[in-house]
């Protein structure tokens, strides 16, 4: 990026559990590497979710961005798009509100940055009691001999691994394509115009957009072994099965889509004039 440093923005998505919001940016606010910027992608939550956002603020490192859409049903396409809108780096990294980071998780996956590509990363899966274990605060990450985790290789932080592993793939697979871990240029979002908003409900706007990557010549790299993040446990609003958005995603691969529809065009207007506020010098 012409000699520059790289500014990664996280825009960290949420939905009516501040708890574990509040825990995720904690462990943004810890990193090794701080990110530029950290923007909430809100889909619609209760008024106790802003006033977390706001006293945490008061001492955040670096600017904190709350961007708030009405709940309409699980809309987080939308959500997304708006939030992303509103990042001013050059990177972003996207975040699920239930996600602890690793120390290292910006700078892993700055590492991991290559243009034309965008990053998969993993995530370490908790249990009931590892999900306890982190939000009382009992210890600000599990470790891989730790109790109350599922998936413990996820756990391993290994550099000379992660080298290694770190491989670049094409094709239009969306198998392991998930965004509570991923790292994109954000020149390549507006490309291919975000997220499509008419994914409404739960499913498949995560493969959409990877899919229309692909279209576009983008490659993916998996980052396995860096770049970690914690998942809470919580039971899944949803079967693992069909969508109400597989049609949506059929008809992309059908097409050759490159571009949303619905996307991401609809808001970089808004908030190049208005700027969505740093939290920190609200009120």
């Amino acid at each position: 990026m012409s000699g520059q440093p790289l500014r990664p923005s996280v825009v960290i998505t949420t939905y009516n559990w501040p708890q574990a919001l509040e825990l995720a940016l904690e462990a943004l606010a810890r990193q090794d590497r701080l990110p530029h910027e950290v923007v909430v992608a809100d889909d619609g939550s209760r008024e106790d979710t802003r006033a977390m956002l706001e006293r945490v603020a008061t001492d955040y490192p670096v600017p904190l961005r709350h961007s708030w859409v009405e709940d309409k049903g699980f809309r987080v396409s939308l959500a997304r798009n708006r939030a992303i809108a509103a990042t001013s780096g050059d990177y972003v990294l996207l975040l699920d509100g239930d996600m602890v980071a690793h120390p290292r998780f910006v700078a892993d996956h700055v590492w991991a940055a290559k243009p034309g590509t965008f990053v998969q990363g993993m995530r370490v899966l908790t249990d009931e009691e590892g999900r306890e274990r982190l939000l009382s605060h009992e210890t600000d990450q599990l470790g891989f001999f730790d109790r109350g985790l599922t998936r413990r290789r996820h756990t391993l932080r290994i550099p000379p691994l992660a080298a290694l592993s770190l491989r670049t793939t094409e094709g239009q697979s969306g198998n392991a394509i998930k965004t509570c871990n991923q790292g994109w240029w954000r020149s390549d979002l507006v490309k291919l115009n975000g997220f499509d908003e008419r994914f409404e409900g739960w499913g498949r706007e995560d493969k959409d957009l990877a899919v229309r990557a692909f279209h576009a010549g983008l490659k993916r790299r998996s980052l396995r072994f860096a770049g970690l993040a914690t998942h809470l446990y919580h039971q899944e609003r949803h079967e693992e099965g069909a969508s109400p958005n597989d049609g949506l995603l059929a008809d992309t691969r059908a097409t050759g889509r490159v571009r949303s529809p619905l996307g991401l065009d609809r808001h970089i207007a808004e908030f190049a004039e208005h700027p969505l506020p740093d939290l920190r010098e609200v009120g």
